[in-house]
């Protein structure tokens, strides 16, 4: 049977009724002949804001110009973007969940209402990713999603101090402020360190929440195996976009669409390269929302149950040695889904964008002799994932905790309660969080905040205190990628629905057991039920607009904070 490439657009565009949009389209440059092929979305999301985004016109126009070349008319769309690095710690951190509906919802919007044949989605700062992923599982028309690179990394001027000599990440800004706050470094080191780490373009430059789920998207299948990586400034970037905008015609020709790519076993693949990096414990709220748009049931469980058996191969920052560029350098995903596939953790015959299975591109898999980002699984950096979800009488809906890099599965202190992220970072800023503390900040979750902040401020400036190896800190909230040490997030029920958190006071001693994968506060039951019925609601923070409209819908952290 035929396919019709045009099966969407034509209901737009053809016959004499539809001679109307046919006149507007041609006031902005179109022609008969452009009117008359497929009709192929380019959607990203340039952005005045940031650097993680900056190269998204660019490469708009190489997808273009693929799509051109292989006979199909590009329509370029644009949508917002907020990033975590330039907001974290302040009221507008709560926009960043908030995004990524709004970038699935706007793009899902113009390729219904102008009814693509195909679409390119352009990805960058963190929530753009999964969002531009989300929107293919709804809309389930011929496309793929390429993610614009990570960031360089930087130098310090300096050639002293403990910021000097190594490669330089926007975690590191955030971990010198904390030292400068602790009086470890000088006004000089922190001015020099901020000046230097953020060199360019691109995504943040570790294995963060962009480069987890840039990654996490090649594995599902979804973005062509080891081009995500390339990082922005890299002029193959601008060939690869080209041959994105050629892939989608062949998918369009083919009438390959998304869900008849991707299965579970694809997200089991996404959720193995997610381990096996040490990646973002954002994931965890991600995948679970791209699986719902792609048809497809997946729950926090399984990333407990895929992290017992997946080791960590990746020595990556935050809590590694490299940077995404040098993890790109030692030859990518495509090394790493190797050695999953000879590990036997790869379900290798699943389909991907590029007509090749994840087998296929895996077994292809260059690797420059002598890389030493990407171990050997006999020199795995750890035998089992770097993500455990954990529950008890604190989360007994969930939690999530980041285990890479992390020697120690046990910590029990007192609580140190905050309602919300400045209280916190300004105690640790003053001094008044001691080793072995537990730092409880609450009514951060996607309803409570609303919006879910990331503590990366708290964290950094834990690290930077010295205190990274001896405190941990639990929230209803979520962790930066760049986040590192003993930190429990995503605490599901929120204290803004009566969660347990809300019933914790300061002094109460928490219990944090990995291996019995349990989170407990040490009360007994008849005294968390009677400080639970004394709880009351606090007045919400918007009621009107965004958020108030986020907070209204959205759900809990253990469904992927959706809002549909």
């Amino acid at each position: 049977m035929a396919i019709d490439t045009r099966r969407k657009s034509r209901v737009l565009l053809d016959g004499p009724d539809r001679a109307p949009a046919r006149a507007m389209m041609k006031a902005v440059g179109f022609s008969d002949q452009d009117l008359a092929r497929p009709q192929i979305g380019v959607a990203h999301s340039w952005i005045g804001t940031m650097p993680c985004n900056w190269n998204h016109r660019k490469l708009a126009e190489k997808v273009m110009q693929g799509i051109r070349a292989a006979g199909g008319t590009p329509i370029e769309v644009n949508t917002i973007s907020i990033t975590d690095g330039i907001t974290m710690g302040t009221e507008g951190m709560k926009g960043s969940l908030i995004s990524r509906e709004v970038v699935a919802d706007s793009v899902e919007l113009v390729a219904r209402s102008h009814m693509f044949d195909g679409i390119v989605t352009i990805s960058g700062c963190d929530k753009t990713i999964p969002a531009m992923v989300m929107v293919l599982g709804r809309l389930n028309i011929p496309g793929l999603m390429l993610y614009c690179g990570s960031i360089m990394f930087g130098r310090c001027a300096g050639t002293t101090g403990p910021f000097a000599n190594r490669n330089l990440t926007i975690q590191d800004v955030f971990e010198a402020v904390g030292a400068y706050n602790a009086g470890k470094i000088s006004a000089e080191v922190l001015k020099d360190v901020e000046d230097h780490a953020c060199p360019g373009a691109g995504a943040c430059g570790g294995q963060f929440t962009a480069n987890t789920m840039s990654t996490a998207y090649e594995m599902l299948g979804m973005s062509p195996m080891g081009w995500n990586g390339i990082p922005a400034i890299d002029p193959r970037k601008e060939e690869v976009a080209f041959e994105c905008g050629k892939r989608v015609m062949a998918l369009v020709n083919e009438g390959i669409t998304p869900r008849s790519l991707v299965t579970r076993r694809s997200f089991e693949n996404a959720i193995a390269g997610v381990l096996a990096t040490g990646g973002s414990t954002n994931a965890v709220l991600h995948l679970p929302a791209t699986a719902k748009e792609f048809g497809i049931k997946l729950s926090i469980d399984d990333f407990d149950l895929l992290s017992k058996k997946t080791p960590v191969l990746a020595d990556l920052k935050p809590w590694g040695t490299y940077t995404a560029p040098e993890m790109y350098d030692a030859g990518g995903m495509p090394v790493v889904a190797k050695r999953l596939l000879e590990a036997g953790l790869l379900h290798a015959n699943e389909k991907t964008v590029t007509g090749r299975t994840i087998g296929e591109e895996a077994q292809a898999a260059p690797e420059p002799p002598g890389q030493q980002v990407i171990k050997s699984l006999k020199q795995a950096l750890k035998p089992t994932g770097g993500i455990a979800i954990l529950r008890g009488n604190v989360a007994p809906g969930g939690c999530v905790i980041k285990l890479s890099g992390q020697t120690k599965y046990d910590h029990r202190g007192p609580a140190r309660v905050f309602e919300r992220e400045e209280d916190a970072f300004a105690a640790v800023k003053k001094g008044k969080i001691k080793p072995n503390d537990v730092i409880v900040i609450r009514y951060e979750g996607p309803k409570g905040g609303p919006g879910m902040r990331e503590m990366l401020h708290v964290t950094g400036a834990l690290q930077g205190a010295g205190l990274g190896d001896t405190v941990a800190l639990m929230t209803d909230g979520r962790f930066s990628g760049a986040t590192h040490g003993f930190m429990i997030a995503h605490i599901v029920p929120e204290a803004a629905e009566r969660g347990p958190i809300a019933a914790i006071k300061s002094g109460d001693i928490i219990h944090i057991d990995v291996k019995k994968r349990r989170l407990d506060v040490e009360i007994s039951a008849a005294e968390m039920k009677k400080r639970l019925a004394k709880w009351k609601a606090p007045k919400p923070r918007y009621t009107s607009g965004v958020f108030h409209k986020y907070a209204k819908t959205v759900s809990n952290a253990s469904e992927g904070a959706i809002t549909g």
